[in-house]
């Protein structure tokens, strides 16, 4: 089995947050209040979320600064702190003018993508939770901050009517890293060994990737030897918002193409890959 590469798109978050600064700076007042599918969260909201992660980066890995330590006994625990940590900021940060949060975006964004730019993609940082406990590949953790500053900027595209940002630049890597949640989200799932399932998402950010039952767990390829027992196509529109919890597993399944064994195929749409 071929298994996927590294996901490198340290060069490309400049190009994202360009992109995110002049979405901002089109906004009406009207669009800065608006709902987005990220639940009690406007527009405005939204965008205070992204600059408290850039503030984040900044503080807690480039500078090392910890406040006091918080117990997180499980992945339930770590969920809760870190929708409380969240909401704590985004409420704090409504305080904020829409022209200041443009500023304090412009002027925290290059610092971010300077301190990603220092670091060494393929040393072992900390895990990427919602792929599993083990300890990851830097790279790994980038490129999940990449799929959280995209997603968020789609949300409130999505909500003001703007276009999507669906170029395979910017999309594609997105969707790699989301489908690196497969084989955690399985873990339980029982099958035969060898075991395989096609995953495939239609569109020009889309691909095609196998999970296969080994005696360790599943594990995700780029190929596969054996004839898959299930195999479920979604396209790419439908395939971030069911990662991201943009769309429920339910909705999701009634606009995919099940082929094969629908029941094996059905913990797809149980995958996530977002935290909060």
């Amino acid at each position: 089995m071929k298994r996927p590469g590294p996901i490198l798109v340290t060069d490309r978050f400049p190009q994202l947050r360009l992109r995110l600064i002049a979405l901002l700076s089109d906004l009406s007042d009207q669009d800065w209040s608006l709902n987005t599918a990220a639940p009690r969260w406007s527009v405005k909201d939204v965008a205070a979320h992204l600059l408290g992660g850039d503030v984040g980066i900044l503080s807690r890995c480039r500078d090392g600064f910890s406040p006091a330590a918080q117990p997180v006994p499980n992945f339930d625990g770590l969920v809760e702190l870190v929708n409380r940590l969240n909401d704590e900021w985004v409420t704090a940060a409504r305080r904020i003018s829409p022209r200041a949060l443009c500023e304090l975006l412009e002027f925290t964004g290059p610092l971010v993508e300077s301190y990603f730019a220092s670091l060494d993609p393929f040393a072992i940082g900390q895990p990427v939770s919602w792929a599993g406990p083990d300890p990851a590949p830097v790279w790994f953790d980038v490129a999940r901050e990449f799929t959280e500053r995209w997603h968020h900027q789609q949300q409130i595209r999505d909500a003001t009517g703007r276009p999507a940002l669906y170029n395979p630049y910017f999309l594609a890597p997105v969707l790699d890293a989301f489908v690196r949640a497969l084989p955690y989200t399985f873990r339980n799932t029982a099958a035969a060994e060898g075991a395989v399932i096609k995953f495939e998402i239609s569109g020009q950010s889309g691909g095609s990737w196998f999970l296969e039952r080994t005696p360790p767990g599943w594990e995700l390829g780029l190929d596969a030897d054996a004839a898959p027992e299930a195999t479920v196509v979604l396209d790419e529109n439908v395939a971030w918002r069911l990662f991201t919890k943009g769309m429920s597993g339910e909705r999701a399944r009634s606009r995919a193409t099940i082929m094969g064994d629908s029941d094996l195929a059905s913990q797809v749409f149980a995958t996530i890959a977002v935290i909060a």
